[in-house]
């Protein structure tokens, strides 16, 4: 059973950057693509970032230029960094495998205040 977990959210004024990193465990995590999600009350959770085993990278439109996702397979973790931060970019994110999810982490608070 793999368990992720997200860390790196905080509170932050529009323009700030923040790093968020998720750690996977108990399972092989290098074969897999990962995804980094948001998700805000009401809404549907949004696909932001992805990144391939190979690490070919996709984003969301409206985060293309100010966030990169990355990846280091020999410590199971895969982060993103987000600059310049908007307002619109408040979020809960998590992390998952590309296609077929794993149990979801309880994610981390990311709040930008204008």
């Amino acid at each position: 059973q793999v368990q992720l977990v997200e860390s790196g959210g905080g509170l932050v004024q529009a323009g700030d950057s923040l790093r968020l990193s998720c750690a996977a465990s108990g399972h092989t995590f290098a074969n897999y693509a990962m995804d980094w999600y948001r998700q805000v009350p009401g809404k549907q959770r949004e696909l932001v970032a992805s990144i391939s085993s190979i690490g070919r990278t996709n984003y969301l439109d409206s985060v293309k230029g100010r966030f990169t996702i990355s990846r280091d397979n020999a410590k199971k973790t895969v982060f993103l960094q987000m600059n310049s931060l908007r307002p619109e970019d408040t979020a809960v994110y998590y992390c998952n495998r590309g296609g077929e999810v794993w149990a979801w982490g309880q994610g981390t608070q990311v709040t930008v205040s204008s």
